[in-house]
């Protein structure tokens, strides 16, 4: 070889290797600090119409430790009205200061489900709205999928970008204190309830708005309440209440789900769905074959808190295969709890109780849905 053909051959190299180098920098650079990860895994719930009147969130915005919101127009511990929802112009001016003070995209999350289980009133000047018995009674689709769609235009009006429905549990118990007793189900028929479901979806999507089904495995057939104390479904709960998931998934489905945090031996004989790894991994994503975002149902109804200390219904959520932890702070308030809960999950990591690869999936599930579904923050 010859000494030019040497001396281009070595440039050649030295050319490739410094492509290298700096491909592997973009890696480095592109890789999420962990904190950060762990903050797109919490969504909180806070008081104040405008972020001025809530230091804590702001606080938490900027360093980035929460993914998302959710917002109430009652403070249940309190007992006052008028926490985040007052009108819509008020409304549309809070999500916008949320989204702008926010690094990453939020998740702006209700419970907009109609009828009785409606954040958005008409008394605060939004339109009124049915309940989901109502429309399976009706059994219509299309008229489903008009009365979503109104609802569905009112939260894109308002900055609000994932909507906590269609609930798809089925109404076995009628009285049922929290789902049948407040028409919040569409049918006790599974093929009812899928259909009447998926033209909610329908209507979400074609405003870009988020749905989540909830409350897995089903919630249907309880006769306690998991927001005052530990729910037993196991002599109650049936197969069937997972038609409505097992249908929707296979149809492509891949919003959230939300889990329950009802007990059912029949599917695990230790931990509630929400801290089951047999119920959401086993079940939800191996059986089912569920490939989008699991967010837990409030960690702070006493199904779960008076039961399990905060670390250790941290730790357990996650193991279980819960994508983001929700704290509505509606049942207690704790300014503080995204602080903690990102300083639990992060000694949760550092001790290897929690794998980073374990972060990295949740992680991945949840940046993939906001880059699919979520536009640019308002101006």
């Amino acid at each position: 070889m010859s000494l030019s053909m040497q001396i281009r051959t070595i440039l050649l190299i030295l050319f490739l290797l410094t492509l290298q180098t700096e491909a592997v920098t973009a890696g480095v650079q592109k890789e999420a600090p962990l904190d950060l990860k762990i903050g797109q895994m919490i969504m909180v719930g806070f008081r104040g119409t405008a972020l001025d009147e809530a230091p804590g969130l702001a606080g938490d915005l900027e360093a980035q430790r929460i993914g998302g919101v959710v917002l109430f127009d009652y403070d249940v511990p309190s007992r006052s009205a008028g926490r985040n929802i007052t009108s819509p112009r008020q409304l549309r001016d809070l999500t916008r200061e949320l989204q702008q003070n926010a690094s990453t995209p939020l998740f702006i999350a209700i419970d907009e489900e109609g009828g009785r289980v409606s954040r958005l009133k008409a008394k605060y000047g939004f339109p009124e709205t049915v309940s989901a018995a109502s429309l399976g009674r009706l059994g219509d689709t299309d008229s489903t999928f008009r009365a979503a769609l109104s609802t569905a235009e009112t939260l894109k009006n308002a900055g609000i970008n994932l909507n906590f429905a269609p609930v798809v549990d089925l109404d076995i118990n009628p009285a049922n204190p929290v789902i049948g007793s407040l028409e919040r189900s569409f049918s006790a028929d599974p093929v009812v309830a899928t259909n009447q479901a998926e033209a909610v979806v329908r209507a979400m999507h074609s405003q870009n708005v988020i749905a989540a089904l909830k409350h897995f495995p089903g919630h249907g057939s309880s006769t306690a309440d998991t927001h005052k104390d530990f729910t037993d479904v196991t002599r109650t709960w049936k197969s069937i209440e997972l038609e409505p998931y097992r249908r929707l998934i296979a149809r492509g489905y891949e919003d959230f789900v939300m889990t329950a945090h009802v007990y059912n031996a029949k599917l695990d004989s230790l931990y509630p769905a929400t801290l089951s790894h047999k119920i959401v991994t086993g079940l939800l994503r191996d059986t089912l074959g569920f490939k989008g975002p699991v967010v837990s149902d409030d960690m702070q109804m006493q199904a779960i808190a008076a039961h399990y200390d905060l670390e250790t219904a941290i730790g357990l959520a996650i193991g279980a295969g819960v994508d983001i932890l929700l704290f509505a702070n509606n049942s207690v308030y704790d300014p503080d709890i995204a602080e903690k809960a990102l300083a639990i999950i992060r000694k949760l990591v550092e001790t290897g109780s929690v794998s980073p690869e374990r972060i990295d999936r949740s992680y991945r599930r949840i940046m993939k849905l906001k880059k699919s579904r979520l536009q640019e923050a308002p101006s």
